[in-house]
């Protein structure tokens, strides 16, 4: 069982917490803050029955509570920021409050204080979240908690405890990605802020960002991460359209046209490459040739990316996503923000571009079971693609390049 000395330190660091967020005139934020002793109980008594298990779990889940409660007891109203920071970061929280405003006003998202205060985390991320998958397969491993479910990856707020946690899996012959998070969702049980981490993004960024991380405090399916993932970023898609349409300033749009653009490249390189790696691990091959050819892919695509960016200075943007050398475990990562898109934008234009009748059919699709959840994506998706056939014919990506790396890799299996 877990010893007092260990449950004190959470105690007071709550306690400083809600000393530091008090406010009279906040009363959404007080009803808020009534959730947290139910958090704390659920938390305390996960942590109390990992401890009979495994220490290492105790102290994973220690580092994420500590990590949490410390990262909102940082946090100040952004009207406060405002008014002793520098013009830059005064105008850009200026833009980040409209932004906030129009997801409530004008999506339907969640209407609550989450992104109306401000943390300085001085680091470049907020957390490190660590994927595996086995070195022959693109399944990513999947690890369950108490609230969350079962999700495709474990989170750490320092990195150096991320990278322990990378080195245990290689060593168990995974193969392993970690990725720095500039912001994540907990999921309504707590006014999630505004992070340094990626304030000074573009603005068309940001708004993205915020319209994702609200989607998961609108819907949220346990056990389930491509779901999850998917849906959220269809809401960043369609509420940044919604957006820049209400800015009437075609500079904003001229520069989310390019990052789509080479978003666009970047996830049609990563899933040229998993279809191929697929093909390969599902083979009659030997292991030993599945790893040549397995090899050959990854250099086949960095090659590809290479040209990408000889065409396109900007696409160095992926320069920190290859830097680790990709395999199964980055490019299962990327799949489960991406999978299920195609699907939920259909279901979008199905609900004729209504934001809340598209919420109501994601949630009827939340309540069946993950099987028929699946069916009804896979007919969705089927359905998008018969109606983009036309303009897919005539798009152009680094993808063809990429094939015929690929197919000559595979034929020497």
């Amino acid at each position: 069982m877990m010893a007092n000395s260990e449950v004190n330190p959470m105690r007071r660091l709550a306690q400083t917490l809600l000393r530091r967020n008090s406010s009279a005139n906040d009363a959404p934020r007080r009803a808020r803050r009534r959730r947290w002793p139910v958090f704390l109980a659920i938390l305390g008594g996960a942590v109390t029955l990992a401890a009979c298990a495994a220490f290492e779990t105790v102290d994973y889940y220690w580092q994420g509570a500590a990590g949490q409660l410390e990262l909102l007891s940082r946090a100040q109203p952004i009207p406060d920021v405002i008014g002793k920071s520098d013009a830059a970061l005064a105008t850009r929280l200026k833009r980040i409050r409209d932004i906030r405003e129009f997801a409530s006003r004008d999506l339907a998202l969640p209407d609550n204080g989450s992104y109306t205060r401000y943390t300085d985390l001085g680091r470049p991320f907020v957390s490190w979240n660590v994927f595996a998958t086995p070195e022959l397969s693109l399944n990513p491993r999947q690890w369950c908690f108490p609230i969350a479910g079962c999700v495709n990856y474990r989170g750490y707020f320092q990195e150096a405890q991320a990278k322990g946690e990378s080195a245990r899996l290689k060593a168990a012959g995974d193969d392993v990605y970690v990725g720095g998070v500039p912001a994540y969702s907990t999921l309504g049980w707590f006014d999630d802020p505004v992070l340094s981490s990626f304030v000074s993004w573009p603005e068309t960024e940001i708004a993205r960002l915020i319209f994702h991380e609200l989607a998961h405090q609108l819907l949220y399916v346990k056990n389930d991460s491509t779901f999850n993932e998917s849906f959220a970023t269809a809401v960043e898609e369609a509420g940044l359209a919604r957006w820049l349409a209400s800015r009437h300033d075609t500079q904003l749009e001229k520069l989310a046209a390019r990052a789509d653009r080479m978003r666009t490249v970047f996830r049609d390189l990563v899933r040229t490459t998993r279809i191929k790696l697929g093909e390969i691990y599902t083979s009659n091959a030997s292991d030993d040739a599945k790893r040549r050819a397995k090899s050959e892919i990854l250099a086949a695509m960095k090659a590809a990316y290479e040209a990408a960016k000889a065409d396109d200075p900007g696409m160095s943007g992926y320069d920190r996503w290859f830097a680790q050398q990709p395999n199964n475990a980055a490019i299962a990562a990327v799949g489960l923000y991406t999978d299920r898109v195609p699907a939920f934008r259909e279901l979008l234009h199905e609900a004729n571009e209504d934001m809340p009748t598209f919420y109501a059919r994601v949630r009827e699709l939340a309540a069946r079971t993950k099987r028929d959840r699946d069916v009804a994506l896979d007919a969705l998706a089927r359905r998008a693609a018969a109606g983009a056939m036309s303009a897919s014919a005539s798009h152009t990506t680094v993808a063809p390049a990429l094939a015929t790396r690929v197919d000559t890799a595979k034929s020497r299996l």
